[in-house]
């Protein structure tokens, strides 16, 4: 199975920002544990800060992988445009979050995007994307 995962916004700043949330493993080391811990399956990466970026990511990728795994960041909460994207896509996707976005502030207990997904893992640090990974593979 092809899957891709896409970060959005801030996300290039994992293992430095907020350590006491988001953990201090950069992104790039954790994409390697899941490399190995799912070496039949291709996964690739991308991040990006800009909307626009990972509403053309979700284009390129949509039609020719089998899923998707999201961490939109703040986009979450504002983007009806991936919201869309998602929607015009056929590849699942499976929304993402580090943290559990309903015990934190107000603002990010609602998701634009989350009715256009698959399904959607909170809360458990990275071990989130591995749980999205499962999901989109039916293990």
């Amino acid at each position: 199975m092809k899957i891709q995962i896409i970060n959005g916004s801030n996300l290039n700043l994992l293992g430095k920002r907020e350590p006491d949330i988001y953990g201090t493993l950069s992104f790039e080391e954790y994409l390697e544990v899941l490399k190995k811990t799912f070496p039949e399956s291709q996964i690739d990466y991308f991040q990006s800060n800009c909307e626009g970026s990972l509403i053309d990511k979700i284009h390129e990728t949509g039609f020719s992988y089998d899923g998707i795994v999201l961490n939109a960041g703040a986009y979450t909460h504002t983007s009806i445009a991936l919201h869309d994207a998602i929607k015009a896509v056929t590849a699942p996707v499976v929304e993402v979050h580090m943290s559990n976005i309903h015990a934190r502030e107000a603002f990010r207990h609602v998701s634009a995007i989350a009715a256009a997904c698959e399904g959607s893992v909170v809360g458990f640090g990275l071990d989130s994307y591995r749980l999205a990974v499962e999901a989109l593979l039916g293990e």
